[in-house]
């Protein structure tokens, strides 16, 4: 059952993991984005540097190679804030990754190019860098020299965002040295700076630090609330990193009040967190606590395997203090099982490791107790003493009451200061609204005489204003009936246009017809005459092969006239405008007849005019219910104004350009979409969403009223609750689709 409870966290870390990972990765996307578009070197470099900060919360090894890479492209175009910048970034996550010697390497670089002045901040990074550096090797009395450099500059120069951080670091030197005011001091500094400049992200380390140093001084209460204050942020804001060290603390919390399983699944949740983030420290580090949990739950087995990955991790990431834990806790394991001897040597390892720290903390002071008790049980009872005499001595000095007391005095300090700021904040509200209150009192007796004054002249005036807003409104009625008669008019003046188009274009048209009846009548005739002379000749199979050829002839007089009473209905019924009956109709046999009635309208008017057709119509559509003459008027307008653009195009581009109309049908599921396009000039972006408005058009004056695509508009959404809408690239053409439904 545990094993599946281990795999089951496994599973939703997994998840919780990948779904922040794909937050972050469209963060770096957006910045690839960016990166790519980069107008300068210099901005690209600095695009690079944004991206770093957040792949450095979880991909360290990736980080470290990107910053090599763009360091070399720095160098080129003499990039030298872009420089300092990208070296201070290789040197914190060198010393993540417990590659210190590559760290320093790039310190020793950077103090090379720094160039000398007063205050330089460039100075204060470099020194800021060295405690990072010193701090993360357990050194920390060097770290928080070079701290108190740094911040020096910071505070003189008015750098409140370093200093917000270089005041977080330094505390945590003071709280491994069990310095507990100090940390305090450091940390609520950090805090307040850090609200000040409304930065979450970065209180949400604030926070880890703080709850680090209130457990240390025994203080769980506080410790867990600001533990929980770190992971809320970090979840708010993607920080696995910070997320990642409240977890191992919480796990080391838990650990002091005996809460082993809490301790073991906050210590395997840190421990999946570090390996996915390449930080191999507290991966190993939290190994070794969940090793310690597993070892008071009495599962010796699973310990001694979990303290093998912490030695081996640790071993790789040569941080003094994790290769401690790591140590420490197989010496712990072996221990609880009475294997004294087998134990001494990774205890005696683990101290190996921290001779040239700074460390005076609770842990080790319990790590030389335990390695007292194992010299005892052996035999060796001079090391035995001595084991016993040092952890006596850590224990006293991180324990002291002093200690305790002076931190314990800042916090009370700290929180009074908080009520009394929030005191003060109070009476001036309160003073504020005192205030307000006096002055809207006086503001009111004014008001109300203003308002006395006031009346008297508006009783004067009511009379005067009431008939001159009679007679506005009179203006307004007249102006909007002149405009409402005008409105029809222009209405009417372009379904007239539309009519005469229509009509010369049927008048064209129609001439073929005519001329079919005219000369089949003439050729008829003479028929005639001959079947007459063969009759009186006896000619009978002669007069049967004229007559077989009349009646062909009056067949296509009779398909002619039909024709032409077919187009000459058609215009009649354009022109008394629509019925409101819908009726059956072909489609694409209607779009067929007012292109080609559309293109000879246009040759009546101007006899150069051309255009190339393009037909392709849905033969699977079927008749549907419509009202011929409104479907008729919008094809035409739209038709019309493609064959305006295209020729208008013509006229400005020459003989070498070539106007073209495409038009298409497509039966779409229970909807017909008509697509008209032309290759015309196209609509500028800046009317495109004026086009259907009622008087608005881009012809010459006189040549339109700008009603067309509004009609179409009217007739296709309003009428019919279809679609019509237009895609348009200025200088290649405008395309038209209109959706009807089917049923």
């Amino acid at each position: 059952m545990k094993k599946f409870n281990i795999i089951l966290l496994i599973i939703i870390l997994t998840i919780f993991y990948t779904a922040q990972t794909n937050a972050q990765n469209k963060t770096i996307d957006s910045l690839d984005n960016l990166i790519n578009k980069a107008v300068s070197d210099t901005s690209r470099v600095r695009l690079i540097l944004r991206k770093l900060d957040i792949l450095s919360t979880f991909n360290l090894d990736s980080a470290i190679n990107l910053a090599l890479k763009t360091l070399k492209e720095a160098q080129t175009v003499q990039f030298y804030k872009g420089e300092i910048d990208l070296r201070v970034r290789l040197v914190y996550n060198y010393s993540y990754k417990g590659e210190f010697k590559q760290a320093a390497n790039q310190l020793i670089e950077l103090e090379k190019i720094i160039k000398p002045a007063k205050d330089s901040l460039d100075f204060a990074n470099l020194y800021s860098s060295w405690g990072l550096l010193y701090g993360m090797q357990s050194k920390y009395d060097s770290s928080i020299v070079f701290y108190k450099k740094a911040i020096g500059i910071y505070e003189r120069t008015g750098s409140k965002r370093p200093l917000g951080r270089n005041y977080s670091n330094i505390a945590i030197g003071y709280q491994q040295k069990s310095n507990f005011p100090m940390a305090l001091y450091y940390q609520q500094k950090s805090l307040k700076i850090n609200k000040e400049l409304k930065n979450e992200p970065t209180q949400a380390y604030s926070y880890v630090n703080i709850a680090n140093t209130y457990s240390s001084m025994g203080d769980l209460v506080r410790s867990e609330n600001n533990f929980l204050k770190s992971i809320e942020l970090a979840k708010k804001y993607k920080l696995k990193n910070v997320e990642l060290y409240a977890y191992t603390n919480l796990s080391t919390m838990s650990m002091n009040k005996g809460e082993w399983q809490k301790s073991y699944d906050f210590a395997i949740k840190a421990a999946e967190l570090g390996g996915k983030m390449g930080d191999q420290g507290i991966q190993a580090a939290s190994l070794s606590k969940a090793s310690k949990a597993m070892t008071e739950m009495e599962h010796p087995k699973k310990a001694i395997e979990l303290s093998r990955r912490a030695i081996a991790i640790a071993d790789s990431s040569a941080q003094p203090l994790n290769i401690n834990q790591a140590y420490s806790s197989m010496g712990f394991v072996l221990k609880s099982q009475k294997k004294w001897k087998e134990a001494i040597p990774f205890y005696e390892r683990s101290f190996e490791a921290i001779k040239n720290a700074n460390l005076y903390t609770d842990h080790n002071s319990r790590l030389f107790k335990q390695l007292s008790e194992c010299y005892e049980k052996t035999g060796k009872y001079f090391k035995a003493l001595n084991a016993y005499k040092k952890s006596a001595i850590i224990k006293d000095s991180v324990r002291s009451r002093e200690n305790i007391r002076k931190a314990t005095e800042m916090t009370m300090k700290y929180e009074f200061g908080k009520k009394v700021e929030a005191s003060k904040v109070r009476q001036a509200a309160k003073d504020a609204i005192t205030q307000t209150r006096q002055l809207v009192l006086m503001i009111g007796l004014i008001l109300s005489f203003l308002l006395i004054l006031g009346a008297f002249i508006a009783f004067y005036n009511k009379r005067k204003a009431n008939a001159l807003l009679k007679q506005k409104k009179d203006e307004i009625e007249r102006t909007l009936t002149k405009l409402r008669n005008t409105q029809s008019q222009l209405i009417q003046s372009e379904k007239m246009a539309s009519l005469g188009e229509l009509t010369a274009g049927i008048a064209h048209e129609i001439k073929n017809p005519l001329n079919f009846v005219n000369n089949f009548s003439e050729v008829s005739g003479e028929l005639i005459e001959e079947m007459t002379e063969e009759l009186h000749k006896n000619n009978k199979d002669e007069a049967l092969e004229i007559a077989e050829d009349l009646k062909q002839n009056i067949k296509k007089i009779n398909q002619h006239g039909k024709r032409a009473d077919s187009i000459v209905k058609s215009m009649l019924l354009h022109s008394r405008g629509s019925s409101g009956k819908k009726v059956l109709t072909d489609l694409n046999e209607l779009l067929d007849e007012y292109v080609t009635l559309a293109y000879h309208g246009l040759r009546a008017k101007n006899n150069e005019f051309n255009i190339s057709i393009e037909k392709n119509y849905d033969k699977s559509i079927e008749k549907i219910n419509i009202v011929p003459q409104d479907l008729s008027r919008v094809f035409l307008n739209i038709i019309n104004n493609a064959c305006y653009a295209a020729n208008d195009k013509k006229k400005k581009m020459g003989e070498d350009f070539v106007p073209a109309l495409k038009v298409f049908t497509e039966k779409l599921k229970d909807k017909v979409e008509i697509r008209i396009k032309d290759n015309g000039n196209g609509i500028p972006d800046e009317i495109k969403n004026k086009i259907f408005n009622p008087f608005f058009t881009t012809k010459p004056t006189g040549e339109g009223t700008g009603l067309g695509l509004s009609l179409c508009h009217d007739i296709i959404v309003k009428q019919y609750g279809g679609e019509i809408e237009f895609d348009s690239t200025t200088g290649k053409g405008t395309e038209f689709r209109i959706k009807l439904s089917l049923t």
